[in-house]
Order: structure tokens, then sequence, then C-alpha cells
């Protein structure tokens, strides 16, 4: 990491010495040795930027899930506009150095040229259509899951994540975002549909999952845009209100990670947090036992928003999160 910081440093240092020189040559000022600074500054530019690639401390979590895909498509991308952007410095400091102004020399003008355009049309496209074509694959993948999996809704709202998995029936409930209320049935799950009434509701509080089984994550908003995120996974999609998204994943390893919104949302959207845990089959198994369906939460003995908000899960005290319908 230090390593990393130090040669951020140096870098932009260095970059910065040279940018001062060249306002300097513009300015009639003679430069510290002979020839221009410009040249020298792009490829200072160019080095230090692989340099700072190479040595970042910044870099993307250990991976958790099964898409390693979403990297390779990543260090695809980076391996191509990093050999574009060197390529194009390299070119812009040889001409700056080549083609300067000497005495005696004159430019000569050239106001088109139909090969160059031409190879220049041909080069981009065939770069962008080969960053375009993993990711497209990717995504297709991404969102298209196998028969397998095992469905949980994940909704989000002003500024906290809850969750739904299906009951024994194996089979999710419908919803209405007319029968959403801040107690008892927060997700709006229709109390008409015996689906729904064993589904298990899980209110600002972790998600568990299991390790090693591919999951479809259904997301929903009943307020505004989010977007869930949890980087170890590489899974990102928007929520957005009206609409049902998903993705599907599958955990490779236990742990506890965090969920984000990656989607301004409001006042609150830097505390939109949740967790999720990956456990082990037994483990998963004693937390599931332990839930509350939605049949259950219809109780009196059901706590409040308020007293979830007490217990610091990120509600306020003054009112219901969910919006009136």
């Amino acid at each position: 990491m230090w390593t990393g910081l130090a040669c951020a440093f140096v870098s932009v240092a260095t970059i910065f010495n040279l940018i001062r020189i060249s306002f300097d040559e513009a300015e009639g000022k003679p430069p510290p040795w002979p020839g221009q600074a410009v040249p020298y500054a792009l490829l200072a530019i160019a080095f230090c930027s692989v340099l700072f690639h190479v040595l970042s401390p910044w870099w993307w979590a250990p991976i958790a899930s099964n898409w390693h895909y979403i990297d390779s498509a990543i260090n695809l991308t980076f391996w191509i506009t990093g050999i574009v952007f060197v390529a194009v410095m390299i070119f812009m400091a040889y001409c700056l150095f080549r083609f300067r102004h000497r005495e005696g020399h004159r430019a000569e003008y050239e106001p088109e040229s139909t090969r160059l355009e031409l190879v220049l049309a041909v080069a981009t496209s065939v770069g962008v259509a080969t960053m375009l074509a993993p990711g497209l694959m990717v995504w297709n993948q991404f969102i298209t899951s196998p028969s397998d999996t095992v469905e949980v809704e994940a909704v989000g709202q002003q500024w906290s994540w809850n969750f739904r998995l299906a009951g024994q029936d194996g089979r999710l409930g419908t919803t209405d975002i007319r029968a959403v209320q801040p107690v008892g049935n927060p997700l709006g799950i229709s109390p008409a549909d015996r689906h729904g009434q064993d589904d298990i509701v899980v209110e600002a509080e972790d998600l568990h999952l299991p390790v090693g089984k591919p999951v479809k994550l259904l997301l929903r908003s009943i307020d505004v845009l989010h977007s869930f995120y949890v980087p170890e996974f590489r899974t990102k999609m928007d929520l957005v209100p009206g609409m049902v998204t998903q993705f599907w994943f599958t955990p490779t390893r236990t742990g506890r990670f965090q969920i984000l919104c990656a989607e301004l949302c409001g006042v609150g959207h830097a505390i939109m947090r949740g967790w999720v845990v990956i456990d082990d089959e037994p483990a998963y198994q004693a937390w599931l036992g332990a839930q509350r369906t939605f049949a259950s939460r219809g109780s009196p003995n059901i706590a409040s928003s308020e007293s979830v908000a007490a217990a610091g899960h990120g509600r306020t005290e003054k009112g219901p999160v969910h919006p009136a319908h």
C-alpha cells in the first residue's frame, strides 16, 4: 500500500513540475534543459499512470462469488484502453518533438487524408467492439439465471434494506404497492395470496444465504431509485420504482459482506447499508428456522417499526419509513 502511495505522490509531483516548465516555456522563459518540456511531460504522464495502476493499493475486494467473468472483462478493458492511452501519449510526444519549430522549416498543410481517416475509423470500431463484446456476453449470463436458483427478494427504501424468502411452498407470493404498511406488511405482500402467507420477511436485518448454492435476487423499490451493490460478489443492479430487476450469483465462501446503495437516493443515502451473511448449511438452516413468516407477523405481538429503529437498524423514530399508499 505504502509503495503505491509513494509512487502516486512522486508521479503527481513529476507531472506538475513538467507542466510548470511547459508554462514557463510558453512565457518565453528558458527551460532547465535544452528542448521542449511538453513531450517529456506526456511521456511522464503515460509512464506514471501505468506505474500507479500496477502498484495501486486501491483495487477491488477479493471475490466471493462465481462472477470472475466480470473481473476478466474489466481486465480486458484496462488492457485495451491502457495500450491505446500509452500509444496516443507516445505519438503526441513524438509529434511535438519531431515537428517542433525550427528555423528554416515550414509546415505542410494537408487538410484531409482519406486513408488515415479510414484506418482510424476501422481501428476505433474494432477496439470498441472488442471491449463491448465480452461485457455484453457477461451481462447476458448475469441476468439469465439457471433453473436451480433459489429466489430471494431485496426491497430498497429510504434508507434501509428488507428481504423476503420463499417459505415451505418454495414460491414467493405476489405483491401490491397499495398493500404496503409500515407495521406488519412493509413489503406490500398481497394478503389474499396463499403463497405469500409462509414467505419469510427479514426487515432491516442481515440477509443470510447458504454457500455454494445459486441465488436469483429480485429487486424492488417502494420509493425512489436505489442500487444494490456488494463489491465482493461483483453484483450491482438498479432498483427502479414500478419494476422488478434481477440478477443471480453463487456465493463461493462464507463471511459477512456489506450491501451498499450505489444510487443517490436522498439525504440518508450514505447510511443506507446492510449485510449479507454467507453461512454453511447447518448455520443457514438454524437462522432460517428462527425467522418469522408473513402470516405470523400479523399477530399483535409484532414489533413496530419504531422499536426496530430504537434497536439501531437505521430507521427514524419520527414516523414510518415507507410512504403511505
